[in-house]
């Protein structure tokens, strides 16, 4: 049974371990899409939070309306307990999110001595922020994160959009 409440192995054996809501440990959370759909969320952990922001790139998932993949490496940032990118507003990512709001996101740390492979999976739903207070705060964080990104890819009101993830699941390995 693969599950929530599941341990899975990864690579040699490697825990991959799923972080939940206490709603998950009692056992309402399995892929349920009504649940879903309710707006539940987990809280990062403290460790998978500093992982997340520490690491300069994670990789985002997303589908189009034909159920085709896409996966792009993105500069984040994590505030308020939630991952956050940018993306041009015509983008194959926001179009996708925009039509369909279930995101992944992913950061490891490889090893080639695979008992020290670290990482975080992040499922959960996505809200573009196209302008306002959110998205200056977010593009502020990522202009201070990533000094290059204002010269060299700017994000603007006019034609970007802020992505923000809130956590749906968590997954872990190697903590």
């Amino acid at each position: 049974m693969e599950g929530p409440l599941r341990e899975r192995r990864g690579p040699r054996g490697a825990r991959l371990r799923p972080l939940h809501s206490r709603r998950a440990a009692r056992g309402r959370d399995r892929g349920d899409p009504a649940l879903r759909r309710s707006g539940l969320s987990v809280r990062l952990t403290k460790k998978v939070a500093r992982l997340i922001d520490r690491e300069r790139v994670c990789r985002v998932a997303t589908t189009n309306a034909a159920g085709m993949p896409h996966l792009v490496p993105v500069c984040q940032v994590v505030a308020d307990g939630k991952i956050y990118f940018a993306s041009g507003d015509d983008g194959r990512k926001a179009l996708n999110l925009a039509a369909n709001p279930q995101v992944a996101v992913t950061v490891d740390l490889y090893s080639d001595d695979w008992s020290n492979i670290k990482g975080v999976m992040v499922q959960g739903r996505a809200t573009l922020h196209a302008r306002g207070p959110r998205f200056r705060k977010i593009r502020a964080l990522l202009y201070r994160k990533y000094p290059q990104y204002a010269r060299d890819a700017a994000i603007s009101e006019s034609d970007s959009v802020v992505v923000e993830v809130t956590p749906g699941r968590v997954f872990t390995w190697g903590f």
